[in-house]
């Protein structure tokens, strides 16, 4: 499980150092994408496609195609009047990605038996009913069981990227917005530095812009049935950027804090606010989180579930011994109805627990390199001993002195956690 998480964001950071690029149109990313997924070693495909909506004409259009297929006319289209047509794209509005047989004889003879179609873009309202703007089929001998998930991700990028594309003629015009959004996100995060029982935390969030999609909060839980407080401490990276990030980020905030009144346990709010994104945001998707959960109990016992975020690392001094906290369940919104697993780690006295988003470990230099798990933990040990506060300054500054020279920027979030070895 493990792995199929590891190989899950290596995807993601594929494609979304894909649609990083300059691209002159919406179609010349889909063909990048197209082109990646098809050269793939890992998934087997045999050709891919792309499908345009004509909303005048109501068909979808064969825009492109790559792969290992018998050419298809370049002008061959689709008609939403015939009713298989509209069944078939009518559904995959509603689930993003299907899999099914082929029935066209012309696919059929170009050797396209088995096929996978992907929704991409802004959903278009017709009299037929509401369709994606574009569709990218995939033909395979036989789809992966990863398959399915992987073309969602895919999906999701693109249409992100396709969104930003659109969005950046009209920048001038949403200045205001973004400035409120600024104010809005700064309003979200919690004070730095708190304390609970004998632990201190400290947390920063710098946005690689004005506003971003890395998010930490502090929830006390004092509505508990058997009256002991808690405190959750939660830290999450929205899959967009700027403005539609920053809307996910608030999103998060106020499910999160509902699903504390109603006391639930962690494993449960993050299925509920799994479902909640998947159904809220047809684009912008996906999102990684890690929520634990500080206790009472007496050996200072911590609960955690980790969605696909990056693997928070815990250093004990004492044994001069590292753990990281690895993902119980996939990435929040790629699909409905997960389950996600709780774990749990103790905190011994000196103990520094720290959690952070993927601008920490995956900060650039002007070679590309990464900063990687190894150099932060290697900061963590030599820092252990310092306040919370001091800690995660040191490693910011660190990080920012790494990257000055990269082309590549992300938002950079770190939350510090350390039981104290002494006492109030």
């Amino acid at each position: 499980m493990k792995e199929r998480f590891s190989n899950q964001r290596k995807l993601y950071r594929l494609l979304e150092r894909i649609s990083n690029r300059d691209f002159n149109s919406p179609l010349e990313l889909i063909k990048t994408a197209i082109n990646e997924v098809t050269d793939s070693d890992e998934y087997h495909i045999l050709g891919g496609r792309i499908w345009k909506l004509n909303a005048v004409d109501l068909t979808y259009s064969l825009q492109y195609q790559y792969g290992n297929v018998k050419h298809i006319p370049d002008n061959f289209t689709f008609s939403l009047s015939e009713e298989y047509v509209s069944n078939t794209m009518s559904r995959l509005s509603k689930k993003r990605t299907i899999l099914q047989e082929e029935t066209n004889e012309v696919l059929k003879a170009s050797g396209i038996h088995h096929y996978s179609l992907t929704g991409v873009g802004d959903i278009i309202r017709t009299k037929y009913g509401s369709f994606y703007e574009y569709a990218l089929g995939f033909n395979a001998d036989n789809f992966s069981d990863q398959f399915h998930e992987s073309i969602s991700i895919i999906s999701s990028v693109c249409t992100v990227s396709i969104r930003e594309l659109t969005a950046e003629n009209e920048k001038k015009r949403i200045n205001k917005d973004y400035e409120q959004a600024k104010i809005i996100q700064q309003n979200l995060l919690p004070e730095h530095y708190t304390e609970f029982l004998d632990y201190e935390v400290f947390g920063v969030c710098v946005p690689d812009s004005d506003v971003g999609g890395d998010y930490f909060d502090y929830i006390r839980n004092t509505n508990a049935v058997d009256d002991e407080e808690t405190l959750s401490i939660v830290i999450s990276d929205a899959a967009s950027k700027g403005l539609p990030a920053a809307i996910q980020s608030l999103f998060v905030s106020g499910a999160l804090r509902m699903g504390m009144e109603l006391g639930s346990r962690i494993s449960h709010i993050l299925a509920l606010l799994n479902n909640l994104i998947f159904k809220t945001f047809p684009y912008e998707r996906f999102v990684t989180l890690f929520m634990l959960e500080l206790t009472r109990a007496e050996n200072r016992l911590v609960l955690y579930a980790n969605a696909g975020h990056c693997s928070p690392i815990k250093y004990s001094p004492k044994k001069d011994k590292f753990t990281e906290l690895k993902p119980t369940g996939g990435l929040l919104g790629i699909v409905d109805h997960q389950k996600f697993g709780l774990e749990n780690t103790r905190m011994d006295k000196g103990d520094v627990l720290v959690l952070f988003t993927d601008g920490i470990n995956e900060a650039q230099n002007e070679y590309g390199e990464l900063f990687g798990d190894e150099r932060l933990k290697e900061l963590i040990k030599k820092y252990s001993n310092l306040p919370t506060k001091e800690i995660a300054y040191s490693i910011l500054n660190t990080i920012t002195n790494y990257s000055k020279n990269s082309f590549y920027t992300d938002d950079s979030t770190i939350v510090v956690i350390k039981r104290k070895t002494w006492n109030n």
